[in-house]
């Protein structure tokens, strides 16, 4: 794992020198995070995630580099999840990666997508890449967010209009966990 502090990362796809943007002020408050795991509960899922609700959800920001950050979503003892926010010259990527507890990729892994607008300072949206709908074409209209209240909380969240789904999950910033949860699957 390598830690990254924010004045490490604001200059790695922009010019020197040029005007930091949205994307650039919510990827130094993400790396602000690095090493560090918070609690989290469910807010809202519609449909029901029964998954969700009877665990303990914790959010590790396990991985941080200049222009990744590995984010395992920990649901009990499945340590299957990780969310992988990328920097691109363009703005942000956010995909899910899914592993078996030996290590292999589930089928469904690598889905998400690039952000389409610039969002703003503490939160941005990522509406499903193409890759997702030909992987799963139920999501072909998701939208995922992340949404940064520095010190407070940290949302995420996925809404399909067109299918009535909804899911979101919020992690207490204010209090972090001493003891970090085991390394994903996989890594």
């Amino acid at each position: 794992m390598m830690a990254c502090t924010p004045d490490d990362t604001t200059q790695s796809s922009k010019v020197r020198g040029a005007p930091s943007t949205t994307h650039d002020e919510f990827w130094a408050t993400l790396q602000e995070l690095c090493g560090q795991a918070f609690p989290g509960q469910l807010i809202e899922a519609n449909p029901p995630e029964e998954s969700l609700t009877s665990q303990v959800l914790i959010m590790h920001v396990r991985e941080c580099q200049e222009d990744l950050v590995r984010i395992p979503f920990h649901v009990g003892d499945d340590h299957s999840r990780t969310w992988v926010i990328s920097r691109r010259v363009d703005g942000l990527r956010l995909k899910h990666e899914h592993r078996h507890e030996d290590g292999t990729e589930d089928e469904i892994t690598q889905y998400g997508g690039d952000t389409m607008s610039p969002g703003n300072r503490s939160r941005q949206d990522f509406p499903a890449d193409a890759q997702t709908a030909s992987l799963v074409p139920t999501a072909t209209d998701n939208i995922w967010t992340l949404e940064i209240r520095s010190g407070r909380t940290f949302l995420y969240s996925l809404r399909n209009e067109m299918a009535g789904r909804r899911v979101r999950v919020e992690f207490n910033l204010a209090e972090p966990i001493e003891k970090l949860p085991p390394a994903p699957w996989g890594a």
